[in-house]
């Protein structure tokens, strides 16, 4: 679970921080080599946006032959070996056969050609090797990036490359909650709900905007009806049928509306976390024979990479500590009271299958444990 930052961290130090793993995931994005700085610095190269011209930098820039390295699941795939409990990342020397654009692809991406990776030898993962992995998430990249020490840290200077803490980066998702600040609110009169407002909440320099759906006046109501309800492009926008996420929202809109207080807050954490492009990959594995919670693992994500301190920081933003929750998952209940909000009561919010998302809602509830009955 997500801890609270330490009271010593003050705005300017956060706000600089953020700004540093902001620029450090949009260089990542974009294909651009970046320094993780500590003990032991390394220059990273995420797999999946690496370029021929950027892959031709990374490699002027360090020692040879530049670390693979891969979140436990999908290294244990792509390098044939067991992991255990406590591994965080899988190392292995590239060889150069497999350095160029077509072939790290294949290594990040389980759902397209994989490539013959009998040469890779597995090495100890260097340290910083987590927060490699971390930042790789941060910007909803596959978790495979390629590693190597630095010939000269004052050349990446010249050149202009982001240089980002590997502590900053792996305390990032407290940074992430501490940060967020109230950005705009305005009256959105909703079908079934007039007395609805939206209020848009940003952390410093973030791309990701988390809303909260604010009906009535729940500040002013003990333990207002609250809803956590992640992004879901597919489900929410489209009407998808794979999943629940669309009546969900809908439904949870119309209880609190019909109740005449409350709050939806709709987090940017799609998928769970893992965002939509993977969870479109995700899906591309289930149609393949794996539930919801491999598929997420094999493509090297945690089951369930949701923040729920951004959640509970913007019901405290808002005003509100105390709630009744809308949900069927224990693990929200869990994680807003970890972070300061309690929750006097859980209202069921389940929905009946639609025979295209059967097994999806069998795997929550065997699997994630929701109480679906």
């Amino acid at each position: 679970m997500t801890a609270f930052l330490p009271a010593t961290t003050g705005p300017d130090t956060l706000t600089r921080a953020l700004r540093r793993v902001h620029r450090a995931v949009s260089e990542l994005r974009r294909g651009v080599p970046v320094l993780l700085e500590g003990d032991a610095p390394l220059l990273l190269l995420a797999m999946e946006t690496a370029g021929a011209v950027s892959l031709a930098e990374f490699e002027s820039l360090g020692t040879a032959p530049p670390l693979a390295l891969f979140a436990p699941v999908r290294g244990a795939a792509v390098l044939r070996r067991p992991i255990d409990g406590d591994t965080e990342v899988l190392a292995a020397v590239l060889p150069p056969a497999l350095a160029n654009p077509d072939a790290l692809r294949g290594l990040a991406d389980p759902t397209t050609a994989q490539p013959v990776t009998s040469g890779m030898q597995p090495v100890g993962a260097p340290p910083g090797a987590a927060a490699a992995i971390a930042l790789a998430k941060l910007g909803r990249l596959l978790p495979a990036v390629l590693a190597v020490t630095p010939i000269s840290v004052a050349d990446l200077a010249e050149r202009a490359l982001i240089g980002v803490s590997a502590a900053d980066v792996l305390a990032y998702p407290a940074m992430e909650g501490a940060g967020l600040r109230i950005v705009a609110s305005a009256s959105v009169p909703l079908e079934g709900a007039q007395d609805a407002r939206v209020v848009a909440f940003r952390a410093e320099g973030s791309a990701f905007e988390h809303l909260a759906i604010v009906i009535g006046r729940p500040e002013e109501t003990e333990n207002p009806l609250v809803r956590i309800h992640s992004e879901c492009f597919t489900g929410d926008l489209l009407g998808s049928m794979r999943c629940d996420c669309g009546e969900q929202l809908r439904g949870a809109i119309h209880r609190i509306a019909a109740h005449g207080v409350g709050v939806v807050l709709y987090l940017a954490q799609e998928g769970r976390g893992i965002g939509l492009v993977n969870k479109l990959r995700a899906y591309t594995l289930q149609d393949r024979g794996l539930d919801t919670m491999d598929a997420n693992r094999v493509l090297g994500w945690g089951a369930d990479e949701r923040n729920f301190l951004v959640g509970a920081n913007m019901l405290l933003a808002l005003g509100i500590a105390r709630v009744r929750l809308l949900t069927n998952n224990p693990d929200k209940i869990a994680g807003l009271t970890a972070c300061g909000v309690e929750v006097v009561g859980r209202e069921a919010h389940a929905f009946a299958s639609n025979e295209v998302n059967d097994a999806y809602l069998a795997t929550k509830a065997v699997r994630f444990g929701h109480m679906l009955d």
